[in-house]
């Protein structure tokens, strides 16, 4: 049975604050001149999107600009090189549209905006057509990007799923229905986990994630359900106040209840998130459910880049029920040489940040390359007669015979990503064929028959896809 809201929690409607509104918060805030008009310039590349809950509780004004929710929050000098900075206040300057609308496309190219070959090789298809709105890099895992679930209550600036937010259809994942992911599953069966993601899925209405969702109820490939969100921290009233919250957290319950595991995977950068009561409140209704709660969050530079930090911040989410998950490295796009962190440095951290946890905590995994061949892990560093190497494995992989397996690069002091690189000799081969880009792609094909389960689950649904 979910947690029932004392009477005294007031309703906060939702509303949201974009670059029109900069001067309104500099003047409410005193923010100064100088800074909200770099917002406003940034924010022309870098999507900016804020809502009352994040002004009011998270950013540290007396800090500003050089707090790390301030950062989080708003674009600024130093997220775009000093060229293209340039070249957007030049077009601005000029006061032609459609020259500050060219410099702004030609500024976003440049940012790398789908990294890892999401585009190239995790788009799968069907019947010879790519279904939209899916990815398929893992065998046991589809990500879903439900259409009107590609925004968020507030954007971070070092998103790298920044795309989905610029209003480019081209750059753009977003599904109009669950119809494509029914199909894809029924001729998919070793797909027992589906990512709904975005954007931000609860941005949606319930009535609009419950179509998503209840397909998936019905097809008995399907495991796990898993919600990729921002939410618990930026707009914790999705599960408390909102009009349709006790929705939400009964489509939570029925989920369990069909014999699923829900996973909410819960993006926690800073410790501040956690630190106020809606946010304990809302982890605490979402566990009621019987939902699992796995947190995650890149390791960024001017943000999270201490020890400290995120020691507090896995002790914090312990605290609260919920599961340390990943610490992710920042992914090769966007304002990556603004917030990135090299691998020593990272590693070295994590380290440090992980003594200091309780055994319980300690499930957290990382520094974690979300890369093109997989997911991969610095384990450390050695000392070798041959020099300094990375210790490295495949946590997860596009190709799962290299699932768990370890290799090793050569230390260096600035690299901070897998392309950065030099691997030792000692590498396996199909691994050093995968990072460098020269192995074969993994192709999902479907098998040639459907597996009597899931046709059957697809005929059962049929009134619902029509």
């Amino acid at each position: 049975m979910t947690l029932l809201m004392p009477d005294s929690m007031a309703t906060t409607r939702f509303r949201a604050y974009g670059p029109r509104q900069i001067d309104q918060i500099a003047d409410r805030f005193g923010l100064a001149p100088e800074d909200a008009e770099t917002v406003r310039l940034i924010s022309r590349v870098l999507p900016f999107r804020v809502n009352e809950y994040v002004l009011s509780e998270l950013v540290d004004w007396d800090r500003a600009p050089d707090d790390p929710m301030f950062r989080m929050l708003f674009p600024q000098r130093g997220m775009l090189h000093e060229d293209d900075e340039r070249l957007l206040s030049a077009a601005v300057a000029g006061g032609d549209r459609q020259l500050i609308a060219a410099a702004v496309k030609e500024i976003r190219g440049r940012l790398n905006p789908h990294p890892s070959g999401q585009t190239q090789l995790n788009v799968p298809r069907l019947d010879g057509a790519e279904v939209p709105g899916l990815q398929h890099k893992y065998r046991e895992t589809v990500l879903h990007f439900p259409g009107q679930g590609q925004t968020c209550h507030s954007y971070c600036t070092y998103c790298f799923r920044w795309a989905q937010f610029v209003g480019d259809a081209d750059l753009r994942f977003a599904a109009p229905g669950p119809e494509g992911l029914v199909r894809y599953l029924g001729a998919h069966p070793e797909v027992h986990d589906v990512l709904i993601t975005g954007g931000d899925p609860l941005i949606m209405s319930t009535d609009r994630l419950l179509r998503h969702i209840e397909p998936l109820l019905e097809i008995p490939t399907v495991r796990t359900v898993r919600i990729g969100t921002k939410s618990v921290a930026y707009w914790p009233q999705r599960f408390l106040t909102d009009p349709d919250a006790d929705d939400l957290l009964r489509l939570f319950e029925r989920i369990v209840a069909s014999g699923r595991n829900l996973a909410v995977m819960a993006h926690f950068t800073h410790p501040r998130e956690l630190g106020t009561d809606r946010t304990r409140r809302a982890l605490a209704r979402i566990r009621s459910t019987g939902a699992l709660i796995y947190c995650q969050a890149p390791l960024i530079a001017h943000v999270n880049d201490d020890a400290p930090t995120w020691s507090a911040l896995w002790q914090a989410e312990l605290a609260a029920g919920a599961v340390p998950y990943y610490m992710f490295v920042e992914r090769d796009t966007g304002p990556q040489e603004y917030f990135k962190v090299p691998l020593a440095t990272a590693a070295e951290l994590f380290r440090a940040a992980y003594r200091t946890l309780p055994g319980l905590a300690r499930t957290v995994r990382g520094p974690v390359m979300s890369a093109t061949p997989g997911k991969v892990v610095v384990d450390g560093v050695e000392t070798t007669p041959q020099g300094r190497f990375f210790q490295l494995r495949m946590l997860q992989a596009r190709d799962p015979a290299l699932v768990g397996r370890p290799f090793r690069a050569r230390y260096s002091t600035s690299a901070a990503w897998l392309d950065d690189l030099d691997l030792a000799p000692d590498a396996p081969a199909d691994i050093a064929a995968a990072v460098r880009g020269t192995a074969r792609p993994v192709h999902r094909e479907p098998p040639a028959a459907k597996p009597p389960a899931a046709a059957v689950a697809l005929s059962g649904h049929g009134g619902y896809m029509s």
